[in-house]
């Protein structure tokens, strides 16, 4: 597959749409309060990375990343903070972000979503598969060698051949 070659002025003008898109988040996290930038992070940001999630296991490097990528969120949402004793500007601890947000932090939610899940499938009846798999009793049988022939395939296939 050959390369893609860019013109100058192209690359101008991506170079240019990536630094419009930088600086209009950057302007609205200055323009929007902590309280409001929240509170597009509960509804839009976390409904996103947490879809389908409580059905799927995770690892410990998973978990790891996931948190990462919360606190460098919060970090970008609640900004630096100017050291006491010293008076320069540094970065949050994960503590202090903990502390800050109030809510439970991404891996608990995702744990609690589980529990929830396992809640449903455990009320869940004998013949949803879903259950039977939870419980690790799928049963069923399935037949040995090649599938028979039923009339309605016989016929279609007379019905083509033209016998």
């Amino acid at each position: 597959m050959a390369m893609q070659t860019h013109t100058h002025e192209e690359n101008m003008i991506i170079v240019k749409q990536i630094l419009y898109t930088k600086l209009f988040f950057l302007y609205l996290y200055f323009l929007l309060s902590k309280n409001l930038t929240i509170k597009v992070y509960r509804t839009i940001i976390l409904p996103v990375v947490l879809c389908g999630c409580e059905t799927c296991s995770l690892t410990l490097r998973e978990e790891r990343r996931l948190r990462v990528f919360e606190n460098r969120v919060l970090r970008r949402i609640f900004g630096p903070k100017r050291d006491e004793v010293t008076g320069e500007w540094r970065t949050l601890h994960s503590e202090e972000l903990n502390y800050l947000y109030s809510s439970p932090n991404i891996v608990r939610v995702i744990k609690s979503g589980r529990m929830r899940w396992a809640g449903h499938v455990a009320r869940m009846g004998e013949r949803r598969g879903v259950y039977r798999v939870s419980v690790g009793k799928p049963g069923g049988k399935r037949p040995l060698g090649r599938p028979r022939l039923d009339l309605r395939m016989l016929l279609r296939w007379k019905w083509e051949v033209g016998v």
